[in-house]
């Protein structure tokens, strides 16, 4: 029958909300009835739709995915079953199976309370207005009718790690230190790294939706330390950790030091770029001047794009790039890949590139332009007020006449470099950058953020 979503859960790239409280079994029953009835429409196909879904380690998610394929079956379609795993595991099995499209049931980096869905449609990601749809198709839903579909399931697992150790280059091997966070990845990561040379040494590898050792979430610094601790205690050349769903990446190197999403997007993109002279490299608004130059200086075309991972890979798609990323490390391979964000895949051509070059990463972070520069800085903002302190602070601007790009928020040059600030399109936060080359640049930086940000009545610290 018909079913009504609450607004909040239906977000721009995804389905997500906090199970018990706006997001149900119900809400997930009908999002397969929805969505099937949206794959039917898509055309195309003779006989029965098929559909490939599977869930993270989050506690809430065995029983969403239960309840989402029991609506796809309503609905019409086959379900290919693909078990427990992290979210480019489902995006493998929806670009190999054959299949119409695919869902999964993941929380990705928010609280173990949080849970939701992740789509894609044609081998293309889902998202923006084709969500918004679902909820209008949702309210339109009537009693189930015709045939049920059927259930597989498809143990996709073991040929997924053998897809991703098939484009590890030897070289020397390295010692590497890994931290899945009790996320998604853990059972791949553990089965991966038992195929690769080298020493590996993995921390809170256990998939446990209680995230009892940190939050998974690789791009907040204290998130990393016990990857940083497990680095130095075995004098590791490296270390890499996950998110909660296994489609962000983050990097320390043998000293420690954090190799933020722009700064590693340097390493790929040289390497990238020896095999496609000239080619654009994409990458989102919140990324460093050092990361577009250093593009250009490699001989790549570099691209500046808005924000978020659904977009970011339709982009790529279009251009036919063979690299994008973003600073939240969402990185995406177009080059010997099938262009969608898989972390564990990029942990796997980052030591690959380590290995052929001899050179460690540590070396190459030195030789990097010093920059001085905020993280991503998440600020608590109401949702209902976000887009519009955003869109004042814009305006303003725009009278004083600022050299402003747009595309995403606003991102503002001055002589002491940049500030961004833009509304996130997935938490209620706006997220503010600043680089400059010298710290007193960036101590004026960050108060042009207070300033503009508190003109709008939001007072924040940025120290």
């Amino acid at each position: 029958m018909a079913h009504r979503f609450d607004p909040a859960i239906l977000r721009e790239y995804d389905i997500r909300g906090i199970v018990g409280a706006n997001l149900f079994a119900a809400d997930a029953e009908a999002l397969g009835r929805a969505f099937a009835a949206t794959v039917a429409e898509s055309g195309g196909r003779k006989g029965k739709y098929r559909i490939a879904v599977g869930y993270d380690g989050r506690l809430t998610s065995p029983e969403l995915e239960a309840a989402l394929v029991e609506g796809l079956t309503a609905g019409g379609v086959d379900v290919v079953r693909i078990g427990r795993g992290p979210t480019p595991m489902l995006y493998f099995a929806a670009a190999t199976l054959g299949v119409d499209a695919g869902v999964m049931v993941t929380g990705s980096h928010n609280p173990p309370s949080h849970n939701g869905f992740k789509l894609v449609l044609g081998g293309k990601p889902f998202y923006a207005e084709q969500i918004q749809q679902l909820g209008t198709t949702a309210l339109a839903l009537g009693p189930p009718t015709g045939t049920r579909g059927g259930v597989a399931d498809h143990a996709i697992a073991g040929g997924y790690i053998a897809r991703l150790a098939r484009d590890y280059d030897s070289g020397k091997p390295l010692s590497v230190a890994w931290d899945p966070g009790n996320g998604a990845t853990g059972e791949i990561v553990t089965r991966l790294t038992a195929l690769l040379p080298g020493e590996h040494h993995l921390i809170n590898a256990a998939i446990d939706g209680h995230f009892p050792a940190h939050h998974p979430d690789p791009t907040v610094p204290e998130n990393l330390v016990q990857l940083q601790a497990e680095v130095a205690r075995h004098g590791c050349d490296l270390g890499i950790a996950f998110d909660g769903d296994g489609d962000r990446i983050g990097v320390v190197d043998a000293r420690g030091r954090i190799m933020w999403g722009d700064q590693l997007m340097i390493v790929l993109a040289r390497d990238v770029l020896t095999r496609h002279p000239g080619a654009p490299i994409l990458a989102d608004v919140k990324a460093s001047d050092v990361l577009f130059a250093e593009i250009a200086r490699a001989g790549g075309k570099p691209v500046m794009l808005p924000t978020g991972h659904s977009p970011m890979k339709a982009k790529l798609a279009e251009l036919k790039a063979p690299l994008a990323g973003e600073m939240s490390g969402h990185i995406f391979f177009g080059d010997r890949w099938y262009g969608f964000d898989d972390a564990v895949y990029v942990a796997v051509r980052l030591l690959g590139i380590l290995a052929r070059s001899g050179d460690s990463l540590a070396a190459i972070a030195d030789r990097l332009p010093v920059m001085f520069n905020t993280p991503e800085l998440r600020l608590d903002c109401d949702e209902a007020r976000k887009f519009s302190i955003v869109a004042e602070v814009a305006a303003r601007l725009r009278r004083r006449g600022a050299e402003v790009i747009d595309i995403d928020g606003v991102r503002v040059k001055s002589a002491d470099g940049w500030w961004l600030v833009r509304a996130s399109n997935t938490q209620a936060v706006i997220v503010a950058r600043a680089e400059s080359a010298t710290a007193d640049g960036l101590t004026r930086l960050k108060a042009e953020i207070t300033r503009e940000l508190a003109a709008s009545g939001l007072a924040v610290d940025l120290d």
